[in-house]
């Protein structure tokens, strides 16, 4: 195991990520309901395809930290779960510019391809509205070298977050033939 990163401290560290969870969660709903019109030198749906692109490296990135922790790599597992939040960082500041920049696009598939489509993205929104707090969690816990805690958040962090990358790929795959 790996020494602590930072200093404990639970009672600023909770005051910090459920502060940043809530700002997050709240910016986004509030940006997703603003269009800004402007006249951008490229297809504002770039944005997207950089998202699907950045999710497919999240999701890789984790099952590489789920098998290098596995083997007891824990300092290629720091690194490779630190990546994937940076990624899922710049990922967040590219859907709120996709959705700032470009008009909601509708789901032109009928039928079970239209139910499939609805059922994926709503459980994808639901989790990914959920899941910031549970990733800071745990990597807070991770960070002040207290391996239980750190451990069993994971493993309820850890496909969650896989789940929400994975599935952000799968609705952009479903969507991108529909975007104007």
């Amino acid at each position: 195991m790996l020494p602590a990163s930072i200093q404990k401290n639970d009672k600023t560290a909770n005051l910090l990520i459920i502060t940043f969870s809530v700002i997050v969660f709240v910016v986004v709903v509030f940006l997703s309901r603003v269009k800004l019109e402007v006249n951008l030198p490229f297809n504002v749906h770039l944005f997207a395809k950089f998202n699907a692109v950045v999710n497919s490296m999240v999701s890789f990135l984790l099952l590489v930290g789920l098998l290098a922790v596995k083997r007891g790599n824990y300092l290629l597992h720091k690194k490779v779960m630190m990546t994937s939040m940076v990624l899922s960082f710049l990922f967040l500041v590219s859907y709120i510019c996709h959705h700032l920049f470009s008009d909601s696009t509708t789901f032109g598939g009928v039928g079970g391809m239209r139910l499939l489509y609805f059922g994926i993205l709503i459980s994808h929104i639901f989790l990914a509205a959920i899941i910031l707090p549970f990733i800071l969690f745990t990597s807070y816990r991770a960070l002040v070298a207290e391996w239980p805690g750190h451990k069993k958040l994971a493993r309820i962090t850890w496909p969650i977050w896989f789940y929400v990358s994975v599935t952000g790929v799968i609705v952009y795959l479903m969507i991108s033939p529909y975007y104007v």
